[in-house]
């Protein structure tokens, strides 16, 4: 361990023609008044700006929702100056309808307060990333964040390259703009850090490819840009120690399905390892048991402690052995209740879960319909 951490330093609007109303470039004059502090009698509280009227008239003829704006970002209701119109025309022009304008504007308001120079900007540089202005608007809607939640186009631009440099291709720029947006809005410094210390990783495991070790990882992890490399390195050192790893194990490990449970908590990795080995323990399984089961299903330690033994003793129950949970661990994805639910319609069919396995609870919902109804037929 020592020789670990010693290379560990070494290596440091309806169509907006038909509803276009004067909107002014609302300035408001706010009456200022002295509040006293219960405990600093001779200070002065600041003074919160009422909402601006005009601006909640033209979100009204808008169609947005004003009260849930109001609950997502009550201080840009109370700008003086904002470019609610500007953003229905961009948007229109790009091919959204009304109700898309008005569900982004309800849930992520700030987006109001961003130029058309801006918008025209990111716009550009999604488009080196997505195929049509369809796609884009499709994102937009689902998740508006995504797309407003920084200001800084330069430095999106820099991140962009940046990630792409590494070997990242569309498909994971997308899924992590849509899924992490945060990773675009971190400093391109903050970015590098982290893709230094997953580099140092490999090298300190061994690798021969430390520079494609980054790529894996983010593939699989995309929330791993958006913690801290403290988080990252503890996590490394626990999984080792826990599951008693050589360093050609952890790597292999941490280049596959280990790289998912990264991104989690010290404390809480730490917590669902102890509680998932009392209980398989219980159970009367070995700790190479323990082992095989995080190695090749490693999102087990996702799940909260009473939710896994709820799980696990509503399959004993219905008849799986601990060795079949161990051969397909996936079953433990669905929630108690649906796993009660599909045992209970095996059970009513009369499925031999010991003669035919466990595959079939390990399937979609439209699948394991099908099957039953098959089963089921006279």
């Amino acid at each position: 361990m020592a020789a670990v951490v010693g290379v560990r330093a070494l290596l440091s609007l309806h169509r907006l023609g038909m509803w276009l109303i004067p909107v002014q470039s609302t300035s408001t004059c706010l009456s200022r008044k002295l509040c006293n502090d219960p405990t600093r009698s001779n200070e002065q509280n600041p003074v919160v700006a009422p909402e601006n009227k005009s601006l909640l008239e033209n979100l009204n003829l808008l169609g947005v929702d004003v009260k849930m704006a109001r609950q997502r970002q009550p201080g840009v209701l109370r700008k003086a100056s904002t470019n609610e119109r500007g953003l229905a025309q961009f948007l229109q022009g790009k091919g959204a309808h009304c109700k898309i304008i008005a569900g982004i504007i309800s849930r992520y308001p700030r987006a109001i307060t961003r130029s058309i120079e801006h918008l025209s900007q990111r716009w550009n540089l999604w488009r080196n990333i997505f195929k049509t202005d369809e796609e884009i608007l499709s994102i937009l809607h689902r998740s508006p964040e995504s797309f407003f939640r920084s200001s800084d186009n330069g430095n999106l631009e820099k991140n962009i390259a940046f990630l792409t440099s590494l070997g990242l291709n569309n498909k994971d720029l997308l899924r992590l703009l849509t899924t992490a947006p945060r990773t675009f809005s971190n400093s391109l410094e903050l970015n590098k850090r982290m893709v230094n210390c997953l580099e140092d990783i490999c090298v300190e495991l061994g690798g021969k490819n430390p520079e494609q070790f980054p790529r894996a990882v983010i593939s699989r992890n995309l929330y791993i840009l958006i913690r801290s490399t403290k988080r990252v390195e503890t996590n490394v050192d626990n999984l080792r120690d826990f599951l008693m790893l050589s360093n050609s194990e952890l790597l292999a490990f941490l280049h596959g399905p280990g790289a998912e449970i990264l991104d989690l908590s010290n404390e809480f990795l730490k917590t669902n390892f102890y509680s998932l080995q009392q209980k398989m323990v219980l159970l009367g399984c070995q700790k190479t048991d323990i082992k095989k089961l995080i190695i090749s299903y490693p999102l087990v330690l996702y799940i909260g402690r009473e939710t896994l033994s709820t799980k696990l003793d509503c399959l004993l129950e219905g008849g799986i052995t601990m060795k079949q949970i161990l051969e397909k661990p996936k079953v433990l994805d669905y929630s108690t209740q649906n796993i009660t639910r599909r045992l209970e319609e095996l059970q009513r069919v009369g499925f031999d879960l010991q003669l035919n396995g466990i595959n079939i609870l390990d399937s979609s919902q439209k699948r394991f319909v099908r099957r039953i109804e098959k089963l089921d037929a006279p």
